[in-house]
């Protein structure tokens, strides 16, 4: 068994990750690291989980002698550094999987959005997890990035689950109801993060809505030639048909539809001239962050991309 220590263990995602990890064949859970919950078990916090472990406080000088062979950081922005530099001091070889924007721009460091950067996968050990915006940004204009003559518009809607459990506007339930609230109208990170993936511009408008979980995401640009519908859809048939994560849909998808999925959903495009439009949804806990960091996990540690995801 891989023995694997989550850091920040106690946020939505952490939460996720516990479920994955506990129901997994070949990776168990030897340390869940949280401050507020030490001592505590998992299984009273986190639902649906078997496992008898305890959470607890760990500190990066603690990450040296662990007995672990893989790490992942589930932490805020800024706050990853001192924890992987431990762990790769401490002469731990394995992998870790980062899902903060902390190495998303270092180039030593393999940014894993497996169904776009998997046959570059093979021997990285260093993985920065892509954000969830981020995530059903590239999956919907992937397949077409060479028609791309205009900067993308990005317009997306996220539940306030993405906001995380510290306190803000944008995850107080009152001020949310019955409303949208846009932020960061310029240089969100993830506008950033898709921008340099890419090699093009994208605008990125984010908004959080009352509903806790999942992202919709509207894009629309002017493309650089005049293309049909049919050539759209089978471009975006062709670059998912292997997928398993990806759906592809004729319709706009709904949020609703995809929520407590491990899959990202892209269609409903449509087209006038040259103007296209497309829409992508995804769980921004799951396949916007727990499950895809559990694909990079399974693809550094040489083991089934779908290991431990349930499909469907």
């Amino acid at each position: 068994m891989t023995r694997l220590a989550l850091i920040g263990a106690r946020g939505h995602t952490g939460a996720e990750l516990i479920r994955l990890i506990d129901a997994h064949p070949t990776i168990e859970l030897s340390y869940a690291s949280s401050r507020a919950h030490a001592g505590t078990a998992i299984r009273d916090h986190v639902a649906d989980v078997r496992s008898s472990l305890n959470f607890c406080e760990l500190t990066p000088e603690q990450i040296e002698s662990l007995d672990a062979d893989a790490l992942i950081l589930a932490l805020p922005n800024t706050l990853a550094k001192p924890w992987a530099q431990a762990f790769r001091r401490g002469g731990h070889e394995g992998p870790i999987v980062d899902l903060s924007a902390d190495y998303r721009f270092d180039q030593d460091w393999h940014y894993g959005l497996p169904e776009i950067t998997r046959e570059r996968a093979a021997g990285k050990m260093n993985i920065s997890n892509p954000g969830c915006y981020a995530t059903a940004m590239q999956l919907a204009l992937h397949p077409f990035r060479d028609l791309i003559e205009r900067p993308p518009t990005c317009f997306g809607i996220s539940g306030y689950s993405g906001a995380g459990t510290t306190p803000s506007d944008k995850n107080d339930t009152e001020k949310l109801r019955n409303n949208i609230m846009p932020y960061a109208p310029f240089d969100h990170v993830h506008e950033r993060e898709v921008s340099h993936q890419l090699a093009t511009p994208v605008r990125f408008l984010p908004h959080v809505a009352e509903f806790f979980r999942g992202i919709l995401m509207t894009i629309t640009w002017r493309a650089n030639t005049s293309v049909s519908m049919p050539e759209l859809s089978d471009r975006l048939d062709q670059c998912y048909r292997d997928e398993l994560l990806v759906r592809v849909a004729t319709q706009a998808p709904w949020v609703a539809d995809n929520v407590h999925r491990h899959h990202a959903c892209v269609g409903g495009i449509a087209c006038r001239d040259e103007a296209i439009t497309i829409y992508a949804t995804l769980d921004n806990l799951l396949k916007g962050a727990a499950t895809q960091a559990l694909q990079n996990l399974n693809l550094a540690l040489g083991l089934n991309e779908y290991e431990g995801i349930p499909i469907g």
